[in-house]
């Protein structure tokens, strides 16, 4: 009887030390299923497959908000709703790096509608307005009220300073 319990015990502790712990690397975002204003995040691998095998509790900070998202078979739903169309900046942090994702959620007669924003173009409109208003000083004024407009639907989409920045340094990082 000391044999069996010896052998269960250390075939135990052996499987536990082998377990594998899924990491979500990369993930994608859509509209939940069930039409109801909420978002899913979906685990996927670096070609943007679905990784079913996901179950478990994570978590995700979502616009400066941390979030406990679970997973099963791959697919978490925000908890929270989207009420107008807005930036949603989504991030997880786990042992290989941080993984985000900066996102406009569309809203147009109840469907939401996902658009990854790339930080590449976060940044280069402004510079590419500012070069543009450098090289003809005739636009000058124009190129300000542009990045005035620019400023305030960013900021009026849920897009503050801070999340910009972060969302820029983000970027970089992975970069690197």
């Amino acid at each position: 009887m000391k044999l069996y319990s010896i052998l269960f015990f250390l075939s135990f502790f052996t499987g536990a030390a082998f377990a594998q712990q899924s990491n979500i690397n990369n993930f994608l975002v859509k509209e939940s299923l069930l039409k109801n204003s909420k978002l899913a995040i979906i685990a996927a691998d670096s070609v943007g497959n679905p990784l079913e095998k996901i179950n478990g509790q994570y978590t995700f900070s979502v616009s400066g908000f941390s979030q406990p998202l679970k997973f099963n078979d791959g697919v978490a739903i925000l908890p929270m709703q989207v009420e107008r169309s807005a930036f949603v900046y989504i991030k997880h942090l786990n042992n290989q790096g941080t993984h985000s994702k900066l996102v406009y959620v569309h809203k147009k007669e109840g469907t939401l509608t996902p658009y990854l924003i790339s930080t590449l173009w976060l940044v280069l409109f402004p510079i590419i307005v500012i070069v543009i208003a450098f090289m003809f000083r005739k636009l000058l004024i124009l190129a300000i009220i542009v990045l005035l407009v620019y400023a305030y639907f960013n900021h009026s989409s849920g897009l503050n300073l801070p999340t910009f920045f972060e969302t820029i340094f983000d970027s970089l990082k992975q970069i690197f």
